[in-house]
C-alpha cells in the first residue's frame, strides 16, 4: 500500500479530518448569526453572502468525495444542452437509494458552479441539526413536516421566496420521499397495484404534490430539469447511481396533469436503469464534468486555520506530564471517535427513515 492510500485508511485522519468539519462548521454557522441584521436592510446581500458561508461547509463533503476518495463522475446527456447547465436555476430529480446520494448531487453542484446556492426540499427535523441543518437555516431551504395538510402553505410561502433569488440555483428534490429499500419498494408497489399504475423495479412510487407545488411556485424562473447522472467511485468497486431527466416538453401547470407527468417520468427512468443493467451505460452522450479546484482549496485553508491550534495544545498538554490532563485527552478522543462512528452509521440504509413503511397503513 503506498504512503497515500495507508493515510487514507487510518482512523487518526478521519478524526483530524471530522475536527476540521466540526469546527469550521460551526465558526460559519457563528458569522451566518451575524449576517440576520442584513436581512432587513439588504436582502439580497444577506443571500450571496450566505451561499459563500454555506459554500465553505458543503464544499468540504465534496472535497471528500472528489479528492480524498477519487471519485469520478460522468454526465449522460444531450451535448447542445450541456453548456446552460449552472447558467440557469433547475429542478433536479435524484434517486435515493444509496447512503451519500445526496453527496453526490453536490458534487454536480460543484462541478457547475452552483453548489453554494443549493436548495433541498428536507424534513423538518435536519433544521436543528448543527452544521448541516444551521447552515441550511441560513439558505432559506424548504423544510417540511411529511404531513401535507400542515406542509401546503408553509412550503408553498417557501419557494415562492426563491422566486427572486440572486444566485443561480438547483432544487435538489427526492420524489420518492425516502431512500429505496427492498421493504419500502414491496409497500410502494401494493399501492401502485391499487391506484392502477405500472410497477417500477427500482424505485419507489413519486410523491407528486411537493413536485407539483414545486413547479407551480417556481415555474417562469427558468428552471429545467436536467439529465440523468451517475457517478463512480473508482477507488472502490461500488457504484452511485443519481438519474434526472431533462425536460422534453412542457409540464401541464394542472396538478393532476403534472402528477401524471411525474409518474411517466419515473417509468422511463425505470426503464433507462434496466437498460444501465444490461449494458453497463446510458442514453445519451458520456461527458465527464471538470474538477474545480476550489473545493481543495478552501479544505486546506480551514486545515492550516484549525489543526496548528490542536497540534500547540496537544504537544503543551503532553510536555505538562499532567496524568488527569492526559487522561482526560484520551477521554475527549474516545468520545469523538464514538461519536463520528455514531454519525456515519446513521447514513447507512438499514438506519433510515421508516417514512413509507406504512404507506398500506396509511391508505
Amino acid at each position: 500500500m503506498d504512503i497515500i492510500g495507508f493515510l487514507k485508511s487510518q482512523f487518526i485522519c478521519h478524526l483530524l479530518i471530522c475536527y476540521i468539519f466540526i469546527v469550521s462548521g460551526l465558526i460559519i454557522n457563528f458569522i451566518q448569526l451575524f449576517t440576520l441584521i442584513l436581512w432587513p436592510i439588504n436582502k439580497q446581500l444577506f443571500r450571496r453572502i450566505n451561499c459563500r458561508l454555506a459554500y465553505c461547509i458543503s464544499s468540504q463533503m465534496v472535497m471528500l468525495l472528489e479528492w480524498w476518495s477519487g471519485t469520478d463522475c460522468t454526465l449522460y446527456t444531450d451535448p447542445e444542452n450541456y453548456h446552460k447547465y449552472g447558467k440557469e436555476n433547475a429542478i433536479v430529480i435524484l434517486n435515493h437509494n444509496f447512503e451519500i446520494d445526496f453527496l453526490c448531487g453536490w458534487n454536480f453542484c460543484e462541478r457547475f458552479g452552483v453548489l453554494g446556492s443549493s436548495k433541498v426540499l428536507a424534513k423538518k427535523e435536519l433544521s436543528y441539526m448543527p452544521i448541516i441543518g444551521w447552515m441550511w437555516y441560513f439558505l432559506e431551504i424548504v423544510f417540511c413536516k411529511r404531513k401535507w395538510e400542515e406542509d401546503r402553505k408553509t412550503v408553498v410561502q417557501k419557494l415562492l421566496n426563491l422566486r427572486d433569488y440572486p444566485e443561480n440555483f438547483w432544487f435538489l428534490i427526492h420524489c420518492e420521499g425516502t431512500r429505496f429499500t427492498e421493504q419500502k419498494h414491496q409497500i410502494s408497489m401494493q399501492v401502485a397495484e391499487a391506484k392502477g399504475l405500472p410497477k417500477l423495479k427500482y424505485h419507489l412510487l413519486p410523491r407528486t404534490k411537493g413536485f407539483a407545488v414545486t413547479v407551480q411556485c417556481l415555474r417562469n424562473v427558468g428552471l429545467l430539469i436536467p439529465c440523468r447522472l451517475i457517478c463512480q467511485m473508482i477507488h472502490h468497486n461500488f457504484g452511485m447511481i443519481l438519474h434526472g431527466h431533462k425536460i422534453m416538453r412542457e409540464i401541464q401547470e394542472d396538478s393532476q396533469e403534472c402528477s401524471a407527468w411525474l409518474h411517466k417520468l419515473y417509468q422511463e427512468k425505470d426503464a433507462f436503469q434496466e437498460e444501465y443493467y444490461r449494458t453497463g451505460t446510458y442514453p445519451g452522450v458520456p461527458i465527464v464534468p471538470p474538477h474545480r479546484p476550489w473545493t481543495l482549496l478552501n479544505w486546506l485553508f480551514w486545515a492550516l486555520l484549525l489543526l496548528y491550534p490542536l497540534f500547540k495544545l496537544l504537544i503543551n498538554m503532553i510536555n505538562s506530564g499532567s496524568s488527569l490532563t492526559l487522561a482526560s485527552f484520551a477521554f475527549v478522543i474516545i468520545i469523538a471517535s464514538v461519536g463520528v462512528r455514531w454519525m456515519i452509521g446513521v447514513t447507512e440504509i438499514n438506519k433510515g427513515s421508516t417514512y413509507g413503511n406504512n404507506e398500506n397503513k396509511q391508505k
